[in-house]
């Protein structure tokens, strides 16, 4: 990364940073995709059982993730200080959180994954499918979680495009392994949805041991040093990454849970209806990346510019990143206004499911636009490592405000599920006002602190 003095450098950086991070995200969304799609094709009962099982691993997975992703705006920073020998030390600190995360997510749910899946009542051979997926997801959880390290840190000095070479070079993998394990197809076992989880986890130590392999022996890693020395496990350092990157987590957790709570509440529907609604909702999710992507490249960019004292730089960019993200939200709604019905027919051959999948879809268009701005400002405040409030906030719009919402019109009314995303859609309108309030005062704090308030 450099140091820009004009908008149409800032934009060009901004650019160049983030598409690699969007065709990064959306290939990973894609391994989602392609797990829910092949298994819609091959049954609704598959469907619905990875459905499921999805619903209770990616708030896990994309949670504990966000915590490790806390090393991102500390490496940015460490590089706009100019202490490059730093980072060494503070990935390898990731490393190790990483793994201690891991053991504890297989631990933890070895003991509560049949319990909670008898909780739902859920049809026995979805049922089944749900708990076999995630039995063989697991395998993979030590591989992702320090992927989601080496990544941060690929990331934060501005490589994105490395990260999004691993990623192309997964997604292939993952979609021919679904291929072979739940189809069956060339003397592999016919696994079904089941497979999916099988062929995710393979996939996580492929993109795991090319990171490996990149930051070892390509620059600008190799000449950090990293993984090159032992450095034994500081619990200090720990403390200074978990400060930042719990509320991280906490903050993707609560909106990513929020919607896995919502398709776990609707297990009283149908399974035609439970199905329909985790496909709308996976291509809402792919859509989703384009602001998630914003919000990566501003974390990386903002962290940049405040580590270094340039507060006015970092305020451009953040305009300049959520007013990308809000055209862009305009867009993806015209997408899913006038191409409901072929995005629907992605999912199922079922007209039954087809047709509710794209009144669902309806619905994806309005809580889109809010998570356009409430995601890239999420971005802004982590680069000034800001982070506590926005969780508070999070967990305040969605599970305080919007879950009880879509409950009461859910249960109360004759909306039935529809009354689900009617929460969803007030909850994120209502984090990104309260989001966007608290950037502004943060970024008077900063102006003021450097004497930046004049200009």
């Amino acid at each position: 990364m450099i140091h820009t003095t004009s908008l149409k450098q800032k934009a060009s950086q901004f650019l160049h940073i983030l598409f690699p991070i969007l065709v990064t995200q959306i290939a990973l969304s894609a391994i989602t995709f392609f797990d829910t799609n092949m298994s819609g094709k091959f049954g609704t009962d598959d469907l619905a059982g990875v459905a499921i099982g999805t619903s209770l691993w990616i708030p896990i997975q994309t949670g504990l993730s966000g915590i490790l992703m806390g090393i991102t705006p500390i490496v940015s920073n460490l590089i706009g200080n100019r202490r490059d020998k730093d980072v060494a030390y503070q990935v390898t600190q990731g490393i190790w959180l990483s793994l201690i995360v891991s053991l504890l997510v297989l631990v933890i749910g070895g003991f509560a994954l049949s319990p909670v899946l008898d909780f739902m009542n859920l049809e026995p051979q979805v049922r089944n499918i749900a708990f076999r997926f995630l039995c063989a997801i697991s395998f993979g959880i030590i591989p992702l979680f320090g992927y989601t390290v080496v990544r941060s840190c690929i990331d934060a000095l501005g490589q994105t495009r490395v990260s999004m070479f691993i990623t192309l070079i997964a997604l292939p993998v993952n979609v021919g392994l679904n291929y072979l394990l739940i189809f069956g197809n060339f003397g592999f076992p016919r696994l079904g949805g089941v497979g999916a989880g099988v062929a995710s986890a393979i996939t996580y130590w492929v993109i795991f041991g090319i990171a490996l392999t990149f930051i070892y022996r390509s620059e600008p890693f190799k000449s950090l040093q990293l993984f090159r020395k032992f450095y034994a496990i500081s619990l200090s350092s720990f403390k200074e990454l978990l400060k930042i990157g719990v509320p991280i987590g906490f903050s993707i957790f609560f909106e990513t849970a929020v919607f896995s709570a919502v398709t776990l509440l609707m297990s009283r529907f149908d399974t035609v209806t439970i199905a329909a609604h985790q496909a709308a909702i996976n291509f809402a999710s792919t859509l989703y990346m384009i602001p998630l992507s914003i919000c990566m490249s501003l974390t990386i960019l903002v962290g940049f510019e405040n580590g270094s004292g340039r507060q006015k730089d970092a305020r451009q960019y953040g305009i300049m990143g959520i007013a990308s993200a809000a055209v862009l939200s305009l867009l993806t709604a015209l997408v899913l206004l006038f191409a409901g019905d072929s995005v629907a027919g992605l999912y199922s051959d079922e007209p039954e499911v087809i047709s509710l999948i794209q009144h669902f879809l309806i619905y994806a268009i309005f809580f889109q636009i809010s998570d356009a701005i409430a995601t890239p400002t999420q971005g802004v405040l982590r680069g000034y490592k800001d982070v506590n409030p926005a969780f508070i906030i999070c967990f305040a719009a969605y599970w305080v405000i919007g879950l009880p919402t879509g409950y009461v019109l859910a249960t109360y009314t004759d909306m039935g599920a529809y009354g689900y995303w009617v929460g969803l859609i007030t909850g994120l309108a209502i984090g990104a006002i309260l989001l966007l309030t608290r950037l502004v005062k943060v970024q008077r704090r900063f102006a003021l602190a450097t004497g930046a308030g004049e200009q």
